[in-house]
């Protein structure tokens, strides 16, 4: 019998590419967003929308009941730890099986990054939850690299605060095929793991953007600015405070080689080894070319 999938972020990024990995499996797919203007993309994939929204407890019942498996992704805000626990809270009344948790790499009450240490308090939470879990948390991912995409195109540059950081970038995509394959397997195989997901290899940006350049079949050129640089840039495009610090702390955190490590676990749920940036960067040449980044 088919199970339910409920997901989480259905509008984002990695959530979108887990309903794309989810394609044609025998499952049934519930997108939870926060109000209709959000539904067309996860419906396109084949979910049922519900609109609920994880920082209001009362809207989720609707959205968890029927569901067996929750695909849990909280946004980045200082209400990370409310989200998840409205969440799990809402999974547990509900009768829920398992919860896969998108976590971050390195999450730890340790972490030199609020987010990390913001994961760390909704992981151990989860591990603790009553019903079966698996937690992933995943490096950097290659797809930062399209909100540099305007730049590239318009002038062959892309500047960031990583001065000469190495750090195995993961491609959004094999995030989503982890997950994917989790949540097809059977509940109790992946229980009470929790799995950090990392490229094939560790890189500088400048690596980057050669393997950018070869796509284009142009220069590319990565111009490292200080952390101020970045933050007004950042300020100056309307992004959050909070938002803005916190990538900041990563930025700080994989300049001091906090990334710069690989795992074989995506080789190992997979069967087949990670993407490499030269695949990336051949599969989203078009939006390194087009002067609005799509």
């Amino acid at each position: 019998m088919s199970r339910t999938v409920l997901i989480t972020g259905a509008t984002g990024t990695v959530s979108t590419a887990l309903m794309n990995a989810l394609e044609g499996a025998d499952v049934r797919l519930r997108a939870l967003v926060r109000d209709k203007s959000g539904a067309d993309g996860p419906r396109e994939r084949g979910a049922e929308v519900v609109v609920g929204d994880l920082d209001e407890p009362r809207s989720l019942p609707p959205a968890f009941e029927g569901v067996q498996d929750v695909w849990l992704l909280t946004p980045n805000s200082p209400r990370a730890p409310e989200n998840n626990m409205n969440a799990v809270w809402a999974a547990r009344q509900a009768g829920v099986e398992r919860i896969v948790r998108l976590s971050a790499v390195g999450a730890a009450h340790d972490a030199p990054n609020r987010s990390g240490r913001l994961h760390a308090l909704s992981d151990r939470e989860t591990e603790r939850c009553g019903m079966r879990w698996t937690i992933l948390r995943p490096l950097w991912f290659m797809q930062n690299l399209l909100n540099e995409a305007g730049d590239i195109a318009a002038t062959g540059s892309f500047s960031l605060n990583m001065a000469s950081a190495r750090l195995s970038m993961i491609d959004v995509r094999d995030i989503a095929a982890c997950a994917a394959r989790v949540l097809l397997d059977d509940p109790d195989r992946h229980h009470g793991r929790t799995y950090t997901l990392t490229g094939p290899r560790s890189l500088t940006f400048d690596e980057v953007a050669g393997q950018l350049g070869l796509a284009l079949g142009r220069p590319v050129t990565y111009l490292p600015v200080s952390d101020d640089a970045k933050r007004r840039t950042l300020l100056g495009y309307g992004v959050p405070r909070w938002i803005v610090d916190m990538v900041e702390e990563y930025a700080q955190a994989y300049v001091s080689g906090w990334g710069d490590f690989t795992t074989d676990t995506v080789a190992d749920l997979l069967g087949r080894p990670p993407r490499d940036i030269a695949d990336f960067a051949r599969d989203h040449a078009a939006a390194f070319t087009s002067a609005d980044g799509r």
